[in-house]
């Protein structure tokens, strides 16, 4: 036989408790669920990585001194990292602070990478905070409409200046840099004009790339 089942309607008993008060079994069932919060995932995961500023003045490889955080995929996630983790201002000098769609390294010999690009905002000291949150925000939150094309950003901490980066994909494709740098600007409220360097160029010059783009 089927057991007897609770049939008293909902409001019964609403007057013997407090206003505001979650009815209980008894097993605290009740109580947990209400502190329970849904995560909210996001359409990809990302890793933090950061680039040990200490490391780069030994005779060591490029990029052997890039090590991942952490990998999140939820907005709660985000948040709890973000907020107890040095933002760029506080960061040494020669640090570097990645934040790339999970299973993507920040390097140049990355396959994803390989033949993309970046953008870049160059900025005062302790002036890049507000323009690495929004630019986290911007896409972990998909606003790009080439997000596809994107493959992370980096904010580098150095002696005179601070500079904020986003990588791309695929550097021949001139629409989706074009659209993805002209929002950026946006999204940030940039006024001053940007521009897109290729790697393979940056790897070949000593004096620094041109840029193959500017909006």
């Amino acid at each position: 036989m089927a057991e007897d089942t609770e049939t008293r309607p909902a409001s019964a008993g609403a007057e013997e408790r407090e206003e505001g008060e979650i009815a209980d079994d008894g097993d605290g069932s009740a109580a947990a669920a209400a502190g329970r919060v849904s995560a909210h995932p996001l359409e990809n995961a990302w890793t933090f990585w950061f680039d040990n500023p200490q490391g780069k003045s030994r005779a060591v490889a490029w990029g052997s001194t890039i090590h991942p955080i952490h990998t999140f995929s939820t907005v709660e996630d985000f948040w709890s990292l973000y907020n107890n983790i040095h933002h760029p201002s506080k960061l040494n000098v020669g640090a570097d602070f990645h934040c790339f769609k999970d299973k993507i390294e920040p390097k140049w010999e990355d396959p994803i990478c390989a033949n993309g690009g970046k953008w870049s905002i160059s900025c005062g000291k302790g002036k890049s905070d507000t323009f690495w949150l929004h630019t986290l925000l911007a896409l972990i939150g998909e606003q790009f409409d080439f997000g596809d094309e994107i493959c992370g950003a980096v904010v580098s901490v150095r002696k005179n200046q601070e500079r904020v980066a986003i990588w791309t994909k695929n550097a021949a494709n001139e629409t989706a840099q074009i659209s993805i740098g002209k929002q950026w600007k946006e999204f940030l409220d940039y006024k001053d004009s940007i521009g897109f360097v290729v790697h393979e160029d940056a790897k070949r010059s000593d004096k620094g790339a041109k840029n193959r783009y500017t909006v």
